[in-house]
Parts: structure tokens; sequence; C-alpha cells
């Protein structure tokens, strides 16, 4: 009889697989610690940790309505509402608590990524007193995608501009610091010394300009010290100046802005309520002309930015401790026009990046204002108020101009959409804000003509006996 062999089963791949596989030895606890205090194992777990979360966190509005019918039948009121529109808020228990925004800045490598720096958290004295946090406005997450942290308050901040790892710091005890994002720790990878010869004050602006081939890292602190940095050598400036007006006093600078498209002139804000304007280079280096107007200090002050058929870099806007804006051009060192709408301290201003006549200003009541100057002037044309009781002490407009980040004393960041009607320039923009620049200027030798008649007048009626 022929022997008949059961025939086996047949295998899959997989169960091929398994039965060839060794049995996995088991680690023990002092390999596993080592192996997960490895720099591979910490680069691998911090990316993935970050992919899961922004997978975790997504979700998609299946109710939007792109045939616009939203908006019929709403009064005025609610539409104005519309024209901000809160997207999220940016708040870390942690890292965020009791901390005030002291600056902010949009990455222009990568427009969803926004770096934030806060001073100290007095309740927290074991915890380093500076930290910057970059967060992400594509992902639905609600924690930072970097961390970063120094021994002292950061009060300025901004992305290396063209060293996309490169994040600037600018501290309360004067030094300049370095993170990079590539590297698997919350300390600077590089300082700047404290000496005489770079800042010993407060440094409220850092700022990077030039262009990819040649640009300079630009500071000053409140004792009037402008350094220029280089940011392959922060041992030393690469040159220092003092800011003083006529050679007198030290300006206390509390803020800066570059005219556009201008490497080498500047206007800055003083905590003495003048503004002035000055540059880095030439035989007229430094401080040269001083615009009087506001009654306390400034705190914030931007160069018009917004690119278009007509040059408007000569105009800038500052805001004050005194309650209001004021529009300025350097042309000229009386203000243009002063926006007298809020009941609180004015803490920062800024024009949109693509609209002419736009610009947004927060203030100490927590109030969240657009300005359409070619709609109204006296007046914001959009208003929005924070709950709960914060003041907001910064705002940024995102590079595209559809929306805005406002940072409240409390650590927490407000990012606002503008609506399409409100942030988008119509073509006829540019001239409209020709004609009401022009309006304005006349209201302004209106204005001192009356001034010039009252104090005249006062004169001839002489002190009553």
């Amino acid at each position: 009889m022929p022997h008949v062999e059961m025939v086996a089963p047949a295998m899959t791949q997989e169960e091929i697989k398994k039965k060839e596989e060794k049995p996995v030895p088991e680690l023990s606890e002092e390999e596993k610690q080592q192996i997960m205090l490895s720099e591979d194992f910490q680069t691998f777990f911090m990316k993935a940790s970050r992919l899961i979360e922004r997978a975790l966190c997504e979700e998609v509005d299946i109710f939007v309505d792109y045939t616009g019918g939203e908006g019929e039948g709403k009064d005025d009121d609610v539409l104005a509402g519309e024209r901000l529109k809160l997207n999220r808020d940016f708040y870390d228990e942690r890292w965020s608590k009791h901390r005030i925004i002291t600056s902010m800045d949009w990455s222009k490598q990568h427009p969803e990524l926004l770096l934030a720096s806060y001073n100290a958290n007095e309740d927290s004295p074991h915890d380093p007193d500076g930290v910057a946090l970059i967060w992400n406005l594509k992902f639905k997450k609600t924690t930072p995608e970097f961390i970063f942290n120094c021994q002292s308050a950061v009060m300025s901040s901004c992305f290396a501009e063209f060293h996309p790892n490169l994040v600037v710091g600018g501290t309360y005890s004067g030094q300049i610091v370095l993170w990079d994002n590539r590297v698997n720790k919350r300390t600077p990878i590089q300082r700047t010394p404290l000496s005489a010869a770079a800042h010993t004050h407060p440094v409220y602006c850092v700022n990077m300009v030039g262009t990819q081939n040649a640009h300079n890292l630009i500071s000053v602190s409140t004792d009037g010290k402008m350094c220029s940095w280089s940011l392959d050598m922060l041992s030393q400036p690469q040159d220092s100046m003092e800011l003083q007006h006529k050679q007198s006093k030290a300006v206390a600078v509390t803020c800066m802005s570059f005219l556009s498209g201008d490497v080498n002139n500047f206007v800055v804000g003083s905590e003495d309520c003048t503004v002035y304007t000055a540059c880095r280079h030439g035989s007229k280096a430094g401080i040269s002309d001083a615009f009087e107007g506001h009654q306390g200090p400034i705190t914030g002050i931007h160069s018009h930015t917004g690119e278009g058929q007509i040059d408007f870099s000569p105009y800038f806007l500052t805001s004050s401790f005194d309650w209001t804006i004021k529009l300025w051009s350097i042309k000229d060192q009386k203000f243009i026009h002063s926006f007298e709408d809020n009941s609180d301290y004015v803490y920062d201003v800024q024009w949109s990046p693509v609209h002419p006549a736009l610009f947004a200003s927060v203030d100490g009541m927590g109030r969240l204002d657009l300005w359409n100057l070619n709609i109204e002037t006296e007046v914001p044309s959009a208003s929005v108020v924070m709950d709960g009781n914060v003041a907001l002490n910064r705002c940024r407009w995102h590079q595209t101009g559809s929306s805005i980040a406002a940072g409240d004393d409390m650590g927490r960041i407000h990012i606002y959409d503008v609506a399409e009607t409100v942030a988008t320039p119509k073509h006829d923009e540019w001239s409209k804000f020709v004609r009401t620049l022009q309006e304005l200027k006349q209201h302004a030798v209106e204005r001192e003509e009356e001034s010039s008649l009252i104090s005249s007048g006062m004169g001839i009626t002489s002190p009553l006996r």
C-alpha cells in the first residue's frame, strides 16, 4: 500500500515570517533608559509625538456655506462682529500662565508659525524667567510646536529671517539670545556677553534687516544703545551707536520700526513721550529729528508697509499711554491726525501688510480695533473686546492680511480671522488713501491755525485782575 502523508495546511507569508522570527530579547531597565535618553530616540520621539498630536486634533467644518447665504438677513451689528471672527486661542497651562505676552512675530518661511515671547511668571519662581513659544496655526493641536526658555524675561523676539531654524530673543538683562529648533534643548545655543560693549539694559527691540546675502540683527536697549550683530558671532557687536538727541540725553527706546524697504532709516518711540527719526550710516548717523505730540510714553510704532501703486513709506503710526494713536509723516514734525476713540492705554498699533488704509490697534480694556481710514477716521471700522477683563498689549497681522494675532497680559494669544470685505483692498484704495491723507493734512493745518489764534487771543486778553 502506498504511504499517504497528511498535507500541511497552506501558510500565509505572515505566518512563515512569524515562524522564522526569533523571539525578541527582553531589555533590562538600564538598557531601556539608555535608549530613551539617547539623542536619536529623543529626536524620533519629539517628531513622532508632534505628528500624532496634529492628527488627533484635526477636525473639519462640514457646514461651510460657499454660496454666501449666511450673511443674508443679518443686521449691521451682527455683520460687524463677523468682520473679526475668533479662529482660536493659543495658551499653554504650564508655559503661558500668568505671563505677559511681550512680542510676536510670524515666520516668513513657514507662514503658519507664530513666535511669541513672554516675561516672568511671579507665581512660579522655579521656572525660567524668560519663555518663547512657537505656535502652529495649521493644526488644531493645543500645545506649542517648540518651547524655548532662558534665565531672563524675554522682552522682544523675532524669527531670524534668513536662517529658518533660528529664533532671536532680547532679554530684560540686556542679553541677546539665540535658539535653534534643530537642537533637542530649550536653552539658547548662543548669547551675547553682558558687557559695556553690548547691552546692559532691557532690550525692547530686535529686528532682522537686509537681504539673504547681507543682513544684520539690529537691537536697541532702553539706555539708548543700538547694536548691529552678525548671527555667526554674538561675542561682540559689529558696530554700536548711542542714540542721543542733540548730543545731550540718551533716548530711552521702547519701540522701533524701519521704513519700508529701507535698512538705514528708522523711527523710534521713547519713554519721554517723543518720537525720533534716525539713521544707521552716513554723516548724520544717529537721531535726526524729534516729533512731539504725545502726552505719555510711546508703546508701539509702525511704518507703513502696504506695497502698491503709490509709495506711502514716509507715513508711520504711534500708540501711547495717553490713550491715543497718532499718524505722522517723516517729512513733518507735527502729527497729521490723532485717533482718540480709546479710554485706556493703547499698547500697540500695526498697519495691514496688504491694505494701504487699514491698521489695527490694541488697548488696556482688551479691545482689538481695525481702522479703515478710507471709510472713517474718527471711529474704528470693526472692534472686538476680549472676555475675562484682560489687557491686550501686542498685535501682529499675518502676512496675508486675512488674520491677526492679539496677545494679552495673561499669556493668551487670540487669533482673529478678518472678513475678506475688510481685509482685501479694492483696486482704488491707494488713490482713495491719497485723498484721505490730503483731507487729514488740511484738517491739521486748520487745527494749527485755530490753536495759534486761541493762544494769540489769550495773549491779548491778558490775565484778569
